[in-house]
């Protein structure tokens, strides 16, 4: 027994027992002495007992007040049959326990309370750890808990026994048996991590299943179906393999389907795996006409790349399909042919994984390609904007955008954000003017200078959507705005998601044709995309249907460089060496050909000039970003603007040594980075040896991993043995996972290498036994009961419990006992005394 203050900072007040003393003895009263020494004292134990009762005064005393508390298992791999098993034992233990206060928690991948409904998606883990936590938490501390855990314990995340030896109270186990129904499962499919080009290898396909059956297995190679096979499966572990051989590619991505003639779950029924083959540099070219660039890949491929040549519709659309790459190349493509995702994609394939980028002139480049303000531009050594000369003509824009109900939410403020970024690309010289409409034209902006863009821009914040559509007003008044004005190139761009009330749309356009006023239409999602198009054409613009709104700010970005002209210079010249760099080693510059132009752009702080043109623009920059390295070549590499230099005999040299310099560099070949799996984890070891077969010791070792949700963890790579370093995480997601592995000795990499590992179905659908040895040691360790019966629930022993007893009412009844036997003192004992 013993006893707690819950507020002690309160016994402060006990200060007051001094003022007490001091007026006792300054005292004017004519009490007799014996008098007042006891009023002192029974006011003194006043303020003891308020001190007390304020600070919170209470009485601990051991408890055996018992309280089960039952953790059914309701994840996934738990079937109907099993849920009913635990859901009679609890109804069962209940019973025998008579008036014993109980509680119950289900739990799959965290607990809930017994009222609340179950989420679907928590099924898909199990983790008794966290349950046995919260039961531990949540028993009141009067009371000794007695925990019982329902489950197969398949964990997949947490530590259950350490959480149970933790809790410190008997944790009884019920196992419930694995599933009855027939099911098989793709387990993994193994293959070697590294294999050199030509190298045959096997390509296992594991397969286990609960029961004998058959069924078909289907493999595919990149994409591509290479074996379709109808197989006996026996109960337990099947292996099927197929034979391949590393004759292509840098990695080879492999993936299987089992379609089984007996089986419950869908989920689990595929796999994939990823081999690394060394070889030549993989070089990834992107350009908006890939025929064009032939030529320029053939020398590429002469100076020992494997080069990847491909158009929009091969943009890479994950992550792990940026990864085989060791550099890509953007020749000439607009942004408006990335979405947002691809973008982002690229920088983090630059920035986490260490891939180069390059990006190459030409009329659908940088800032006439719609580049300002996006990922890519963020990535890249030069800005996309530029100071444009005063001798340059000017330009009128008007930017005419849809306010409709429709437009609403999103697609509003992105409208905005791209009408903001085309402003800013403006100068003083030019002019703009901003018109949104619903069934009439508003004139947000007049036609005016760009002298103050943050004016104009905070005039268009304003713009909120409601009401219909009507275009017609919307081009009449967009084509007086732009009559009122001189200016060389005159453009309107029109942006709208919806359909039209009807309207005589093409008089005015026609109109604008003869004025020498070009139309460019927008059209977003469910919008009248005919129509649009046949305004565009009258009106010698460009038509764009965007499914997804994020692109329509790379549109307005790239429609207002073109109309502006000056991004492009067009004349001969000579670049000129700004530095003495390694791309330009043994190339005599002196004697370069003439380039016929280039895309103005501006160096960023951090850059790196190597060749710039007579002005001081950018002609060849670098920086690094992250793990990698980007550069810009503004000029071209076609016959547009590089038709001398095609037939320059430096010019294979000079873009072999540019291409080398931003790729990742080429590992070495005698270490290895060996991956596996295990429980819902990826382990990582890194056997590091140097070329001359040496261990590489005390070095830095970091792992970077990209989770298929692209998040990034970076983990230490721990020193295990000589040159050998390991690291490990968990992988509760399925997909691919990137992993890159850097060793460093100071500022120097002395290991560097790249792979991805890909996880099937969620480890909660893997076919396995009850893991009774789990439950079995959480008992031991815990003084529990395996497999109780329900009467024998109350017979578990675990530490004493604490009941507390406040006692804050005692001492404040006692406290009002004292002050009216005070009262009595000094006003009714005195008289009584002296009558």
């Amino acid at each position: 027994m013993t006893f707690e203050f819950s507020h002690p900072k309160f016994l402060s007040a006990l200060l007051l027992l001094g003022w007490l003393v001091l007026a006792h003895r300054q005292s004017l009263s004519a009490m007799p002495l014996p008098q007042r020494r006891l009023a002192l004292l029974v006011r003194s134990f006043i303020v003891i007992l308020l001190t007390a009762a304020m600070s919170g005064l209470s009485l601990r005393i051991p408890s055996q007040n018992p309280m089960l508390v039952f953790l059914p298992d309701e994840s996934r791999s738990i079937d109907d049959d099993g849920k009913k098993t635990a859901a009679d034992f609890i109804r069962k233990a209940k019973t025998a326990a008579g008036s014993v206060p109980s509680a119950t928690l289900p739990f799959a991948r965290s607990p809930r309370l017994e009222t609340a409904e179950p989420d679907a998606a928590q099924g898909n883990d199990t983790n008794i750890a966290a349950a046995i936590r919260t039961a531990a938490a949540l028993v009141p501390p009067d009371r000794v808990p007695h925990i019982i855990l329902i489950s197969d314990g398949n964990q997949t995340l947490g530590d259950a026994l350490q959480a149970a030896v933790q809790c410190g109270f008997p944790v009884s186990a019920v196992p419930l048996s694995g599933s009855g129904k027939p099911e098989v499962q793709l387990a993994e499919i193994r293959v070697p991590p590294q294999l050199r080009q030509g190298e045959p290898f096997h390509v296992d396909a594991v397969v286990q299943s609960t029961r004998k059956t058959s069924g078909k297995i289907t493999v595919y190679r990149s994409g591509f179906k290479i074996a379709e096979e109808v197989r006996p499966i026996e109960k337990g572990e099947n292996i099927f393999r197929f034979r391949q051989n590393a004759d292509e590619g840098r990695t080879i991505q492999f993936s299987a389907v089992i379609d089984a003639a007996e089986d419950t779950l869908a989920e689990n029924n595929t796999a994939s795996a990823a081999v690394f083959i060394g070889g030549k540099p993989q070089i990834l070219v992107l350009d908006s006409d890939p025929e064009s660039l032939t030529d320029f890949a053939e020398v590429l491929r002469s100076q020992g790349f494997e080069i990847d040549l491909r158009g929009k519709e091969g943009i890479p659309q994950t992550l792990n399909e940026w990864v085989p790459f060791d550099a890509v190349i953007l020749s000439d493509i607009p942004a408006t042919d990335f979405s947002v995702r691809q973008m982002d994609l690229c920088r983090q394939y630059v920035r986490e994984l260490g891939g180069g980028l390059m990006m190459i002139g030409g009329g659908q480049s940088f800032g006439l390609g719609g580049y300002y303000n996006t990922p890519l531009e963020e990535i890249l050594p030069v800005r996309c904007d530029f100071e444009q000369e005063k001798e340059k003509p000017s330009a009128a824009l008007c930017l005419t955008i849809d306010r409709s109900g429709s437009m609403e939410g999103e697609k509003i403020e992105l409208a905005k954000d791209a009408a903001k970024s085309a402003v800013e690309l403006l100068t003083a010289r030019d002019f703009v003017s901003v018109i949104a409409f619903d069934t009439d034209a508003h004139i947000i902006a007049p036609i005016q200078n760009v002298v103050s863009p943050s004016v104009i821009c905070s005039q268009m914040a304003k713009i909120t959507a409601g009401g219909g559509t009507n275009i017609y007003p919307a081009l009449s008044e967009s084509l007086e705005q732009l009559n009122r004005v001189t200016a060389k190139n005159k453009h309107i761009i029109l942006l709208t998601d919806g359909k039209s009330e009807p309207g005589d749309f093409e008089t005015p356009v026609r109109r604008m044709a003869q004025d020498n006023i070009t139309l460019s239409t927008i059209g977003i999602g469910d919008s009248d995309n005919a129509l649009l198009l046949r305004l565009a054409g009258i009106g010698q613009g460009r038509f764009y249907h965007c499914e997804d709104p994020h692109s329509v700010p790379q549109i307005f970005t790239k429609e207002t460089s073109a109309v502006s002209a000056s991004a492009l210079r067009e004349e001969a010249f000579l670049p000129v060496a700004i530095t003495a760099d390694d791309v330009l080693k043994t190339i005599a510059m002196d004697n370069a050909p003439l380039l016929l132009g280039y895309v103005r752009t501006r160096p960023k702080p951090a850059s790196q000039l190597i060749l710039a043109s007579e002005n001081g623009d950018p002609v060849l920059i670098r920086w690094r970003y992250g793990l990698g390295l980007t550069a810009a070549f503004t000029s071209d590499v076609k016959k547009r603007w590089a038709s001398e230099w095609l037939v320059w005999k430096e010019f294979p040299k000079f873009w072999g040594q540019m291409i080398r310099q931003i790729a990742k560099k080429p590992e070495n070949g005698a270490s290895v980075m060996n991956i596996e799996q295990r429980q819902g984890r990826i382990l990582i070891a890194v056997d590091a040896v140097s070329e001359n077969e040496q261990y590489i010791n005390r070095a830095a070792g970091m792992l970077t991993v990209i989770k298929p949700d692209l998040s990034q963890q970076n983990i230490p790579l721990e020193p295990l043995a000589p040159g050998r370093y390991g690291a490990a995480f968990d992988s509760p997601l399925p997909g691919a996972y990137q992993i890159q592995a850097v060793l460093q000795n100071g500022e120097q990499t002395v290991f560097s290498q790249m792979r991805n590992v890909t996880v099937g179905s969620a480890e909660e659908f893997r076919v396995k036994p009850p893991n009774e040895d789990l439950l079995k040691q959480i008992v031991k360790r815990t003084g529990g009961i395996y497999q109780p019966k329900p009467e024998e629930l109350l017979l578990a022993g675990g530490r004493s419990g604490t009941q507390i007893i406040p006692l804050w009412q005692w001492l404040l009844a006692a406290a009002m006992g004292l002050f009216t036997a005070d009262v009595f003192l000094r006003r009714v004992w005195g008289h009584l005394r002296y009558a």
